[in-house]
C-alpha cells in the first residue's frame, strides 16, 4: 500500500491529500527540518554522479526527466517519523516501510511491498578489550536500512557509521549500470566484509582464553569465558538472520535485481555464510572452554580441600596428646617419668612428619 493511506490521513480530518499543507498532520509540527538528517542526496544517470547539489525532490524530478536512465541516492541520519513522512509523501514510499524505518533494533530481513524492497541489516563494531571500560561493550551492533525503489535507494543508519559507497562501485565499472542494487550492494558489501575481519579478531580472543584455560598452573578467570561468548551470541543474533535475508534477495527478486547485480550479492552471502560458520565455531569453542574451565575449578577446589584436610589432620595428632594429657586425672604414670616431657614432643613431630610424608606422596599437598 503506497504512501497516502487512511492511516496517515488520520490526522487532517480529512481536509486534504497529503500534499495538502492544510491537512498533513506533520506540518506545523516538525521541529527539526528534513534536511538535517539528509547526509547525502545524490543523481546518478548511466553509472555516473551528475554534479550539483539537489533537494530530494528536486533529485527525484531530475531522474524522472531521464526515465529508465538514473537514480536517486538519499542517504539519512537517524530520521523521526515526520521526517519519514514528508519523505515518503515525495518517494510514494508504503506506510508500513515508514514505521520500520524509524524503528531501530530490528532483526536483518528483506520484505517487498510491490516495487519496493526495504532491507535491514545490522552493524557490528568491535573494540579491543584494554579499551573499553566494559566487557560487555566489545561487541557493539547498530542498524543500517536499504529502501529500494525502481529509481531511488534509501539508506537509513542508526547510532553507526557509514563510508561513501562511491569508491568502491568506482574501482568495478560492471556494478554502476545496476542502478539502486549498486548502492544496496556497495553497503551490504562493507558491513558483511567487517563481519568477516571482526571474526578474526575474535579468533584471537578465543585462542589467548584457551591457552590461558589450558596453561598448566596458570590461574584464569571463567567470569572473561561468558564474557566473550555473550558478545558473540550478540553478534550471531547480527549475522544469522542476514543470510536468508540476502538468499531471499538474490531467489524471490528477479524482476527487482538484475541477473548481474544478483552475482554481486552472492559475493556478499558467500562472505556473511562464512562469517556466521567462524561464529558459530567460535560459540561452541566457548562453550567447550567453559566445561573445561568448570572442571578445572572444580579439581582445584577439591586440591584445595586434600590440602586443607591434611593440614588439619597433621595439626590433630599434637591437638589429640595434648588434648589427653591435659585431663585432670590422679594416677597418669607416664607424667612422672623423668624424659615423658621429650619423649612426647618427640613423638609429636614424628607422626606429624610420617603424616606429612605420606600426604605428599599421595599428592595431597
Amino acid at each position: 500500500m503506497p504512501y497516502g493511506s487512511e492511516r496517515f490521513l488520520a490526522g487532517n480530518n480529512g481536509r486534504g491529500r497529503p500534499g495538502n499543507s492544510a491537512g498533513h498532520p506533520s506540518r506545523g509540527r516538525l521541529r527539526v527540518p528534513v534536511e538535517r538528517v539528509i547526509e547525502q542526496c545524490r543523481v546518478y544517470l548511466d553509472g555516473v554522479q551528475r554534479k550539483g547539489q539537489y533537494s530530494y525532490s528536486s533529485a527525484l524530478r531530475e531522474v524522472e526527466q531521464h526515465e529508465g536512465r538514473g537514480f536517486v541516492w538519499l542517504s539519512l541520519n537517524e530520521p523521526s517519523e515526520e521526517h519519514m513522512l514528508k519523505i515518503a509523501e515525495v518517494f510514494d514510499i508504503d506506510e508500513l516501510i515508514v514505521e520500520d524505518a524509524v524503528t531501530a533494533h530490528q532483526r536483518p530481513k528483506l520484505e517487498r511491498y510491490e516495487r519496493q524492497l526495504f532491507m535491514v541489516i545490522r552493524s557490528v563494531q568491535y573494540s579491543d578489550r584494554n579499551k573499553v571500560a566494559d566487557r560487555r561493550e566489545i561487541i557493539d551492533t547498530a542498524e543500517v536500512q536499504l529502501l529500494m525503489g525502481q529509481n531511488f535507494i534509501i539508506t537509513i543508519r542508526h547510532d553507526t557509521e557509514l563510508p561513501d559507497p562511491q569508491p568502491k562501485i568506482e574501482e568495478d565499472p560492471d556494478i554502476r549500470g545496476e542502478g539502486p542494487a549498486a548502492i544496496a550492494w556497495a553497503t551490504a558489501d562493507h558491513l558483511v566484509d567487517e563481519y568477516v575481519r571482526i571474526a578474526a579478531l575474535l579468533e584471537m580472543e578465543v585462542d589467548r582464553l584457551e591457552e590461558e584455560v589450558f596453561t598448566p598452573g596458570s590461574k584464569f578467570d571463567i567470569e572473561q569465558i561468558y564474557t566473550l561468548k555473550r558478545e558473540i551470541l550478540e553478534m550471531r543474533h547480527a549475522v544469522d538472520p542476514l543470510i536468508p535475508a540476502l538468499r531471499a534477495l538474490i531467489q524471490d527478486n528477479k524482476d527487482l535485481v538484475r541477473k548481474e547485480a544478483r552475482s554481486y550479492f552472492r559475493d556478499v552471502l558467500d562472505h556473511a555464510i562464512i562469517a556466521a560458520d567462524q561464529v558459530d565455531s567460535y560459540d561452541e569453542r566457548l562453550s567447550a572452554l567453559i566445561n573445561a574451565g568448570v572442571a578445572m575449578v572444580s579439581l582445584r577446589q577439591n586440591r584445595d580441600m586434600r590440602t586443607i584436610s591434611a593440614v588439619v589432620g597433621m595439626a590433630a595428632v599434637p591437638t589429640l596428646i595434648a588434648g589427653i594429657y591435659g585431663m585432670n586425672f590422679d594416677y597418669m604414670p607416664e607424667l612422672h617419668y623423668r624424659y615423658a616431657y621429650f619423649i612426647t614432643l618427640a613423638f609429636i613431630v614424628l607422626a606429624v612428619l610420617v603424616m606429612w610424608w605420606w600426604f605428599r606422596r599421595n599428592d595431597w599437598l
